[in-house]
């Protein structure tokens, strides 16, 4: 059985007014209980990836295909694919004033249960989960009753993000650069999250920059992601090898 389904995948954005190749046939296979991590140098097309993943606006898939347990998403909303149970973790959180996190959080949760015909959860309910969450992601609790991320420190809103995943709980999570500006005690908060959410009916892609990552988040299987294609892929060991020697031997 697979989860996410990947193949083919060429997608372009216009720069200019003339379209600029990003990924150029991309494959991924994502199974459950498997967490996969993406590397590569900048430039890569790994961002891209996962916004077009979510369906974020501005890219444009000329050839291949995504499917969620066998089902396309190319033709679906970002908020339609929320709803078939993909979670994007952005690399940059963005505040959302006059909306408090706990009225985000309810909001999320009422319409993912109206899209999959059931019982919305009790307010009540809710908010005791999300608590417990922010205490235990190191958050106090006063942020649910803040606007979204606003004034929250880089590391709060990666915190933020992780309370949300684990509220949710979505088939697949992307996470895009979740550990970027975190320090080490944040990392392993952050870390630690993740770990909990990932069970056997769970999915992970999991983008970053550098392997201290994966000293805490232990990958399935490591993807080196280079002018919009996989190019080489391992276990956890590939990572400690681009450590000591970079991308220039693969590409």
């Amino acid at each position: 059985m697979t989860l996410l389904q990947v193949e083919g995948l060429k997608v372009d954005i216009n720069a200019d007014d003339a379209p600029m190749p990003i990924l150029k046939g991309l494959d991924l296979e994502v199974k459950p209980g498997e967490v996969h991590a993406i590397m590569g140098p900048n430039g890569s097309g790994k961002s891209t990836l996962a916004n077009v993943l979510a369906g974020r606006p501005g890219y444009r898939v000329t050839q291949g295909s995504i499917r969620l347990d066998g089902d396309s998403l190319l033709d679906l909303a970002p908020e339609e694919r929320a709803q078939r149970g993909l979670f994007l973790a952005f690399q940059y959180p963005v505040e959302i004033p006059g909306v408090s996190n706990m009225e985000f959080l309810k909001a999320s949760l009422d319409s993912l249960a109206k899209a999959r015909g059931e019982q919305q959860p009790a307010a009540a309910a809710v908010i005791g989960e999300a608590r417990e969450l922010a205490n235990s992601l190191d958050l106090d609790p006063s942020f649910l009753k803040r606007g979204v991320n606003e004034g929250f420190s880089g590391g709060e809103k990666k915190r933020n993000e992780i309370m949300q995943l684990l509220l949710l709980k979505p088939k697949l999570a992307v996470l895009d650069e979740t550990d970027s500006g975190l320090d080490i005690d944040a990392l392993q908060t952050v870390s630690e999250g993740v770990n909990r959410f990932r069970r056997e009916d769970r999915g992970v892609v999991l983008i970053t920059h550098y392997q201290r990552l994966l000293e805490h988040i232990v990958p399935d299987y490591v993807h080196v992601l280079a002018e919009g294609r996989i190019i080489q892929s391992g276990d956890k060991d590939l990572a400690l090898e681009l450590e000591a020697k970079g991308y220039a031997w693969l590409t």
